[in-house]
C-alpha cells in the first residue's frame, strides 16, 4: 500500500520500505544477474534518489546509478520504477507501495546495475536522423535576425525540451526489438527540426528520412511513450505531424505502407 495522500507526509507514521532492485555488472561476466534486497525507513519528502543515495551510503557502496541534476532536467536517473519508466529524483516514494523494484532502463547498453548508456544511443539517433538545422545559406553574422511566428517557435520550443532521459525508448515495444528504430525521442527530433523554417530540407527530403519502417511507420500507435514521458512533450501530436506531413507528399509507395498499416498517431 502507498501512504495516503490525505495526510501531511511530515505527520504520517514512517514506512519500512522494501526494495528489489536489480544487481549486475557487465565487467563481471562470473556472477549472474540477480536481485538483491534492501530495507530502509522512510522519510518525510523522500524521493526514490534519496532513497538510493541512503542505501548506497549505509548499506551497499558498491550499488551503481547514475544522478546529476536532481531537478528532472539532465535525465540521468531514468531506471524502471516497478515495471514502468521514471526519473528516480522526481518519484516521491510516498507515491510507492511499500514494496518497490528496481531495473535498468532496457533498449540501452548496461553500464551496472540500474547504470545504462543513454548518450551513445542518442548520439547514433541524433546522427541518424541528422538532428541539425540544415542551413540554406552561409552563415552572416551582420544579417538581420530572422522573425519567427510565437506560435510556431512556441512548436519547435516544445520539441527541445526533450532531456534525453531513454524513459521514452525504454517504454516504446518497437524500440525495444529494432535497434534501428528511431524511437519516439528520434521522431520527436525529427519533427522539431521539419517545423523549423530555417532548415533547407524540402518534402522528398524529409520523405526519405522517415517513411519507413524504421521512421513513423515503424510506430505501431500504443503511445506508451506519451505516458510514461516526464516532461509530458506532446509525442502524440508529433507523430501526428509527421504522417500528416510524409502523407501530404502524395507518393502511392508511401500510401500503400500507410493503408497498410493504418493512420494510429
Amino acid at each position: 500500500m502507498s501512504a495516503s495522500s490525505n495526510e501531511p507526509e511530515e505527520t504520517r507514521p514512517a514506512r519500512k520500505l522494501r526494495f528489489e532492485i536489480f544487481r549486475y555488472d557487465p565487467a563481471r561476466p562470473g556472477v549472474e544477474p540477480h536481485l538483491d534486497r534492501f530495507e530502509l525507513e522512510e522519510q518525510p519528502y523522500m524521493t526514490l534518489y534519496i532513497a538510493l543515495n541512503r542505501i548506497r551510503e549505509e548499506q551497499d557502496p558498491s550499488l551503481q546509478f547514475d544522478f546529476a541534476c536532481r531537478s528532472a532536467v539532465c535525465g540521468s536517473c531514468g531506471m524502471m520504477i516497478n515495471g514502468r519508466p521514471g526519473l528516480a529524483c522526481s518519484t516521491l516514494t510516498a507515491k510507492l507501495p511499500d514494496e518497490i523494484r528496481l531495473h535498468p532502463l532496457p533498449a540501452f547498453k548496461l553500464v551496472g546495475d540500474l547504470s545504462v548508456d543513454t548518450g551513445t544511443w542518442f548520439r547514433g539517433m541524433a546522427e541518424q536522423v541528422e538532428a541539425w538545422v540544415h542551413e540554406r545559406a552561409p552563415f552572416d553574422p551582420e544579417a538581420p535576425e530572422e522573425r519567427m511566428d510565437d506560435d510556431l517557435a512556441q512548436a519547435i520550443y516544445e520539441g527541445e525540451r526533450c532531456i534525453e532521459c531513454g524513459c521514452c525508448v525504454a517504454g516504446c515495444g518497437v524500440a525495444n526489438v529494432r535497434p534501428t528504430f528511431v524511437g519516439p525521442a528520434g521522431l520527436n527530433r525529427i519533427a522539431r527540426f521539419a517545423l523549423d523554417p530555417r532548415d533547407a530540407r524540402g518534402e522528398d527530403e524529409w520523405f526519405e528520412l522517415v517513411a519507413h519502417e524504421d521512421g513513423v511507420f515503424g510506430c505501431l500507435g500504443l503511445m506508451a511513450c506519451h505516458d510514461v514521458c516526464p516532461k509530458e512533450l506532446p509525442l502524440l501530436d508529433q507523430y501526428a505531424y509527421l504522417r500528416r506531413k510524409v502523407l501530404g507528399a502524395g507518393r502511392s509507395d508511401l500510401l500503400q505502407i500507410g493503408g497498410s498499416e493504418g493512420d494510429s498517431a
